[in-house]
């Protein structure tokens, strides 16, 4: 320990790394650095939790799966970090799932429908209902919170609460779990006719007026464009996921357009065809190219607001 340039004498360390100290994520990540090794199943680590997941539709699938979690108990046991297997669970997924029954460390795995994952519920139909019910709830919580302590609604107030305590309730990791049944999308939009609604300047309006009286746009759109934005990000390498990953590069030299056209895969179930790297294609496509080639995500949300302000005054006009 240094403390002013004054340094303690060496002592041994017996019982692990204080919680809370500088160096401990750090040691803990040196320390489970090869959890994941000769492992055939992805796996993801997010602090102290450990996801992994595999395609088990074929009795192979479900061999590999189990002997990888044969290999993750053998690595507890020889790094002696044991997994607390009462909170570990399995989630099924997908209609040719063989929804077997997993063991980790001799115990066997319950079978969950839901599970919070970084605060977000995810659910075995992929529909994310649950998750929209959460995110609305809270949202009307604090909406309730502003109508009650909030003596003066007027649109420059009640904006600024919306946009910085309410809508970011509706859009944390959207992109993860963007709703697409009409019920989901309905609801959520509804939170916002409740905030607009109590603007005192807007109150004799229909909604389509408030957006426009306030300058909002609907939330569904606003997730569109948190998905462009993501694509972007991705394309410029901006973040940590890479593109290739998700989408393929049409080398159709004769696509008029911007050159970062994607290909589009055939999806015949809706938890394929509503998941991010398939809904965000045609909208991404049809992009005019001086918005792809924006030089910052900054210069992209400018320039697709213009483009989209341009589309959406040539329906109002027509």
């Amino acid at each position: 320990m240094c403390i002013d340039g004054e340094f303690s004498d060496w002592a041994n360390v017996t019982s692990g790394v204080p919680q809370g100290s500088v160096l401990g994520p750090v040691l803990f990540l040196i320390y489970i650095n090869d959890i994941d090794e000769n492992l055939m199943s992805k796996i993801g680590k997010f602090a102290d939790d450990t996801k992994m997941g595999k395609s088990v539709s074929s009795v192979e699938g479900v061999q590999t799966l189990q002997e990888d979690l044969v290999k993750l108990g053998n690595w507890a046991s020889d790094w002696q970090m044991s997994f607390n297997t009462d909170k570990c669970s399995v989630i099924h997924l997908g209609r040719e799932n063989r929804k077997h029954q997993y063991s980790l460390c001799g115990s066997v795995l319950r079978e969950s429908t839901k599970e919070r994952d970084l605060g977000i519920t995810v659910d075995s139909s992929m529909t994310f209902s649950e998750q929209c019910n959460i995110a609305i709830k809270n949202a009307n919580t604090t909406l309730g919170l502003i109508r009650r302590t909030i003596k003066c609604k007027s649109q420059h107030i009640i904006m600024k609460l919306h946009k910085a305590l309410i809508r970011p309730k509706l859009e944390y990791c959207v992109q993860a779990w963007r709703p697409y049944l009409k019920k989901n999308i309905d609801n959520i939009e509804k939170v916002q006719h409740r905030a607009t609604k109590m603007i005192e300047e807007c109150k004799h309006l229909n909604y389509e007026d408030r957006l426009i009286q306030t300058g909002l746009t609907t939330l569904d759109e606003r997730r569109t464009r948190g998905d462009l934005i993501e694509v972007f990000k991705m394309i410029k390498g901006l973040n940590k996921a890479e593109y290739m990953c998700f989408f393929i590069i049409s080398q159709n030299s004769r696509t008029r357009g911007h050159r970062f056209k994607f290909v589009k895969n055939r999806s015949r179930l809706d938890i394929r065809k509503h998941f991010f790297s398939q809904r965000v294609v045609n909208e991404w496509n049809a992009l005019p190219e001086i918005v792809v080639e924006s030089e910052s995500v900054n210069s992209f949300k400018n320039n697709y607001d213009k483009y989209v302000s341009k589309d959406r005054h040539l329906i109002r006009l027509s």
